[in-house]
């Protein structure tokens, strides 16, 4: 009972209690040649291809902002980790790299993050900050990948 006691205060400790249920929207739409625009939570940001598959390479690729995003969720849940427990975020980052399949379906098949952390962490608290990152949201739905449903307007 007692290390059960335990394990639930580190785990609140690491992971915060659960926030509120988030549903949302996003809208892609055609700009010209291979870049699209997209709204999002009332933002704008746009996707575009390189110049070797006909775009301009005006922006992310697809493939890009969806390592990105699961970079970007690591970095945030590592940054909530640091900022609970009294330490600096300077320097935080999310190194990427990933490689496509060399079969069909075109996919990722390979995606190896780097987390930069500050210096000043102890082994224990490097060990539960990797356990935070691999639990971000982004990470878990591709653990869990969502039911995709596809129709034409």
């Amino acid at each position: 009972m007692k290390d059960e006691t335990a394990r639930r205060v580190v785990h609140t400790a690491a992971f915060g209690n659960p926030g509120p249920r988030q549903e949302g929207t996003a809208d892609v739409a055609y700009v010209s040649g291979e870049l699209y625009r997209i709204s999002a939570g009332g933002h704008r940001l746009m996707t575009d291809q390189p110049g070797s598959a006909g775009g301009g390479d005006l922006a992310p690729t697809p493939v890009e902002l969806f390592v990105t995003s699961l970079a970007a969720c690591m970095a945030y849940y590592a940054g909530r980790y640091l900022h609970r427990h009294g330490k600096t975020r300077d320097g935080l980052r999310v190194e990427t790299a990933y490689a496509m399949a060399e079969d069909r379906p075109a996919r990722v098949a390979r995606v190896t993050m780097r987390v930069v952390v500050p210096a000043d962490l102890t082994e224990r608290q490097r060990e539960v900050l990797l356990s935070v990152v691999h639990h971000c949201t982004v990470h878990n739905s591709l653990l869990r990948p969502p039911k995709i449903e596809i129709e034409l307007a």
